[in-house]
């Protein structure tokens, strides 16, 4: 439900920091930067300890490469893989047909970007895009939708929007969730929920970065999360 997102720029921030939390609690996001300079080798690591690793590395290339490339993350045997929505049809059927869909005994999942939870309307209208940030993430989650992906990252403000057009087993991966404590920033990000809100409205996994590894108590903050969550 929670994926902690792994914000270092070194391996050993990272593992100093896994080996204060539990597995059970949450899986780990691991974006561009901590993968360009650690590479496959620390994905291997953390996976030897019990953790399940999304591979945040949102893919977007000509549908050749991307296929390549995902091919290769499947290959290391992580949790879940994600690409841009932005590729297009071809882009994302060659992005699934280089995968094979997960079922329930595992595999690893696809899933698709939307829009970015640090962008807005005004944002979207700088890069010549006239819809709305919700009429934007709806046709690309329907685009997923259509080329057979798991589910889509988006903000959980649009996850009930995307519930009313998904099959059930759609995922819907949100990060900018903010707990509900004094003092926790937003960062830079704009389309924030707090977890509860988030489960709330039907988010399938929560993504939360420097609120959990930015803590005094990794632990602890995780577990408060669970709690508010639960309550």
């Amino acid at each position: 439900m929670i994926i902690t997102a792994l914000d270092y720029n070194n391996a050993q921030d990272a593992l100093e920091f896994v080996a204060k939390v539990d597995p059970s609690l949450t899986r780990l996001k691991i974006g561009k930067e901590l993968f360009t300079r650690a590479g496959p080798a620390l994905v291997e690591q953390l996976q030897t300890k019990g953790f399940e690793i999304f591979l945040d590395l949102k893919f977007h290339d000509i549908p050749n490469t991307v296929a390549g490339a995902l091919s290769a993350a499947a290959s290391l045997g992580v949790w879940m893989v994600n690409v841009h929505a932005f590729g297009g049809p071809r882009m994302l059927a060659a992005a699934r047909d280089a995968i094979p869909e997960a079922g329930a005994s595992g595999g690893t999942r696809l899933i698709g970007v939307t829009v970015l939870t640090s962008m807005d309307d005004a944002e979207l209208k700088h890069i010549g895009i006239q819809a709305t940030a919700q009429e934007q993430v709806k046709a690309l989650a329907r685009l997923c939708i259509d080329q057979g992906l798991d589910g889509v990252v988006c903000s959980a403000q649009e996850v009930s929007l995307i519930r009313s057009i998904a099959p059930e087993s759609f995922l819907t991966v949100t990060p900018g969730v903010r707990p509900a404590t004094a003092g926790v920033a937003n960062d830079d990000q704009r389309r924030v929920m707090t977890p509860a809100d988030a489960i709330k409205a039907g988010s399938s996994y929560l993504v939360i970065g420097r609120p959990i590894t930015q803590s005094n108590n990794p632990l602890e903050s995780l577990q408060q999360i669970h709690e508010q969550i639960s309550s």
